[in-house]
């Protein structure tokens, strides 16, 4: 009996998470299920698939081999579903997108509130990481990126502008000297990226204000916001975060700002198919009428 279409679902999950329980997370098993499917879908094929170790599964070189294939497959399955489901302007399934943390934190949620919403059937996954995702090995359908990819069979589609702005809370500025230029900023306490886990050039931006190091990091830019509301020091933030915020003000807006864009990264492959290309387009609309209302505030 050949490998089932199930067990090569489960061989993708955990070669997509490197690990059972991430798989199982994805998947909606419990990881001593994932592992039985696995050791079905070797048994099937009379080879190892994974090699595992303190750090996770890793793909043996059979494994490798068939990662290709598995992901054709499941591409043909994505075809097919579109064609059940595609009566209608209804969407139906799961997507997922993955997404800078900013972006994911501060933009996305209520975008996604009102596509789910209109699309009662619709399940939306969010992976916000602060790091770039892999299409090609299936991570997520698509992903919203800080800067345009140069390697894989991938679209991109510019989505819209954004700003970034120095923004400390009142109360830190109140207790501390004032922020007259750029150079007073040495004279207080920059919240930034920690310089080592830096993932993509557009987001090295503190040489701009003359700091080499922040002193107080983190690899996620929301923990740097909330530092920033805590009155920990001066931050680098996105505008949209700003909008409704009450504790956060702009520093030197006139001074210092940084002009980013975020981009639509899809699997070429998907072009076809009609749900992830609606699910899409949805996405752009929203990202965009919300990015209007912060133009307007």
């Amino acid at each position: 009996m050949g490998p089932s279409w199930d067990d090569l679902r489960v061989y993708l999950a955990v070669a997509n998470n490197g690990s059972l329980s991430g798989a199982g997370a994805t998947l909606k098993l419990d990881p001593a299920t994932v592992g039985r499917r696995v050791g079905r879908l070797e048994a099937a094929l009379g080879v190892p698939l994974f090699l595992k170790s303190p750090q996770g599964y890793a793909l043996t070189e059979a494994g490798e081999r068939l990662l290709p294939r598995a992901e054709e497959a499941a591409q043909a399955m994505a075809y097919a579903e579109d064609a059940v489901r595609g009566q209608g302007d209804r969407l139906s399934g799961t997507v997922r997108i993955g997404a800078p943390d900013g972006c994911a934190n501060f933009l996305l949620p209520k975008v996604l509130a009102r596509i789910v919403s209109d699309h009662p059937e619709l399940e939306v996954q969010l992976v916000a990481l602060p790091r770039v995702f892999n299409l090609n090995r299936r991570e997520a359908d698509m992903a919203i990126a800080v800067s345009v990819p140069t390697a894989g069979r991938l679209t991109v589609q510019k989505i819209v502008d954004y700003r970034l702005i120095l923004a400390a809370s009142r109360d830190y500025l109140a207790e501390t000297p004032v922020i007259g230029c750029l150079e007073d900023l040495k004279q207080h306490r920059l919240i930034g990226y920690i310089p080592e886990m830096i993932f993509d050039k557009e987001l090295d931006y503190l040489g701009k204000i003359g700091a080499d190091r922040p002193r107080l990091a983190s690899n996620s830019v929301a923990v740097q916001f909330h530092m920033a509301r805590q009155g920990a020091g001066v931050a680098v933030v996105h505008d949209f975060a700003l909008v409704g915020d009450d504790v956060l003000v702009p520093v030197l807006p006139e001074e210092f700002s940084l002009d980013r864009s975020f981009f639509l990264i899809r699997h070429a492959d998907d072009a076809g198919v009609r749900r992830l290309t609606r699910f899409a387009e949805l996405l752009l609309v929203g990202i965009r009428q919300a990015m209007v209302r912060v133009r307007d505030c």
